[in-house]
């Protein structure tokens, strides 16, 4: 990923949050690669983004869910058009991941099953996400089914295991808004 990328990534989730926090706690939100290393110094880590992120830490459960519902920006979508001509409006997996580490640190998830058609011409995984907060826990399952011979952007497990990702997140609220826009 070049630096240019990631900073437009990092303003863009920046906004994001700035737009769905309260303005008066700090953005934990920084460069995967702006981790503080004990065993390395870098002279590109600054003092701010050397801070610890905290804001998700210890929440409620429903404070979680209530920043995981708010609508995500039209700049995090991706667009696919399918077989029939339909414009498909989605959040790519790897955003779905920064969201929710951002506003739910404490998330978990596994991928529960991996299951071929018996005709072998689909596979189809079945993924849980799950919460934690300070009062409760929750979790969402869901599947993605991808066929085979599909291999435009990566292998077909990999498209169903987004695919059952991003659709559990959209269970607990993240990204729903995509599923009845037409409503």
């Amino acid at each position: 990923m070049t630096s240019a990328f990631r900073a437009g990534v990092l303003r863009s989730l920046s906004s994001f949050s700035s737009s769905t926090t309260n303005a008066s706690r700090p953005s934990p939100l920084r460069s995967f690669a702006a981790k503080a290393s004990p065993f390395r110094s870098s002279p590109a880590v600054t003092e701010e983004e050397d801070e610890v992120p905290t804001e998700g830490i210890s929440r409620p459960l429903s404070e979680v869910l209530r920043e995981l519902g708010k609508r995500v920006p039209d700049s995090f979508m991706k667009a696919r058009i399918e077989e029939d001509g339909q414009t498909i409006k989605y959040v790519p997996w790897h955003i779905v991941n920064r969201i929710l580490n951002l506003h739910a640190p404490e998330w978990s998830g596994e991928i529960r099953n991996v299951v071929y058609s018996t005709d072998g011409k689909s596979v189809t995984v079945v993924y849980r996400v799950t919460l934690h907060g300070t009062d409760a826990e929750i979790y969402r399952e869901s599947s993605g089914t991808a066929s085979v011979d599909d291999t435009d952007y990566g292998d077909p497990v990999q498209k169903a295991e987004a695919m059952a990702f991003r659709r559990a997140c959209a269970r607990l609220g993240l990204g729903l808004h995509l599923y009845h826009e037409d409503l």
